[in-house]
């Protein structure tokens, strides 16, 4: 049977990371059951002074086949009762809202009231965090006004789940985060390399997405420092370039800084500016693993990725991660440290990539979009 869906959250124009991408994935999937699918877009997502980024706005064309309705001013209360007026009257039969940060909370609340008023719209909240990674005053006041006309929860990681329970009883599942798989198929890697300008004879590990404190990215120098160290012990040693590909959404100079005293410029490739979607899969198909070495985190929309290019990955015990990536199977999880993570890489590479794919491949099969609509119907209902 056809519902009427309304998706409340980032889309195109704006780049929004995997959030954006995740939404418009979402619409799609939904369409390609015989849905109705209008997304509800910000029209200011965020005050430019808050953003840690250079632009919130993506280069790439509007998409022809979804319907964005670009209406929602985070900050402007007069616009909340607007947009939640309208998708009041319009009575969808299911309203799905993506939640990942507390600033968001009056916006979206207070057009979730609104809406629910009609007695009539489902409403679903997608919980990407309930508690921030970066905490703020009022977080908790904020996420607490948030939750309460939401009928229904699904949250992709345990952690996500067991945070939630700190504000609501409320009926809620725990489900996989599907595959990224609209960034375009896998390219062999000499092809990925060519078009990156990348040496196609050296191992290449890869960094992806982007840099904020909590994705451990200092970890990470951390730990080609300390395999450049046993280089120098052992000439024979062979030990991978490091290849980030992500904007900073943090002190860049910390970084560089890091990057200097440890001496390791030469194990780097940076790409440190915004990454467009047409160009994703170049990054994924050029590495032989992606590393996640992340200090603490909810879920993370790389694994997914990493798994449609079936690209074996490193991820830290913490949150989530461990939960998506089987040690010794589609991966290895360490602890999240320097020491750690360096001896997993070496690992790694010590079973190679083509150890991992076979077991890459079938977990790669439980993460289907159908899965997560069909999850929402049913918390739905």
């Amino acid at each position: 049977m056809q519902k009427k869906i309304a998706l409340i959250g980032t889309a195109w124009p704006f780049r929004g990371g995997g959030i954006a991408s995740f939404n418009e994935r979402l619409a799609r999937a939904f369409q390609t059951e015989g849905h109705q699918v209008t997304i509800y877009n910000f029209s200011l997502q965020y005050p430019s002074f808050l953003f840690p980024g250079k632009s919130q706005y993506s280069n790439e064309p509007k998409p022809g086949d979804l319907d964005i309705v670009i209406c929602i001013n985070s900050i402007n209360p007069l616009n909340w009762l607007l947009v939640g007026r309208k998708i009041k009257q319009l009575k969808y039969d299911l309203v799905v809202v993506r939640y990942w940060l507390p600033l968001m909370a009056p916006c979206l609340g207070t057009i979730l009231r609104i809406i629910k008023s009609n007695r009539f719209s489902k409403i679903v909240c997608i919980a990407d965090n309930i508690i921030p990674h970066e905490k703020r005053p009022g977080d908790h006041s904020f996420t607490k006004y948030f939750v309460q006309p939401v009928d229904a929860f699904i949250t992709m990681s345990a952690k996500v789940l067991n945070d939630l329970r700190t504000f609501t009883q409320t009926k809620a599942i725990q489900t996989v985060h599907p595959l990224y798989d609209n960034f375009g198929e896998a390219l062999t890697k000499e092809e990925a390399r060519a078009h990156l300008n990348l040496p196609t004879d050296e191992p290449i590990i890869l960094f992806f997405g982007f840099i904020r404190k909590y994705k451990g990215l200092d970890l990470l120098l951390e730990a080609m420092g300390i395999l450049k160290k046993e280089k120098e012990l052992n000439a024979d040693l062979q030990i991978p370039k490091l290849l980030i590909a992500g904007e900073f959404y943090d002190d860049e100079k910390l970084y560089q800084q890091l990057i200097s005293d440890l001496g390791i410029e030469d194990l780097l490739e940076l790409r440190t500016g915004f990454i467009a979607d047409k160009d994703v899969k170049y990054y994924l198909s050029a590495s032989d693993f992606v590393i996640q070495p992340y200090k603490h985190a909810t879920q993370s929309g790389v694994t997914p990725l990493a798994y449609h290019f079936e690209k074996p990955m490193l991820v830290t015990r913490v949150g989530g991660l461990a939960d998506m990536v089987p040690d010794g199977k589609a991966g290895v999880v360490t602890d999240p440290n320097a020491h750690a993570i360096a001896k997993g890489i070496m690992q790694l590479y010590q079973l190679g990539e083509n150890y991992f794919l076979p077991q890459l491949r079938r977990e790669k099969e439980k993460y289907n979009w159908q899965k997560l609509t069909e999850s929402i119907f049913s918390i739905a209902e």
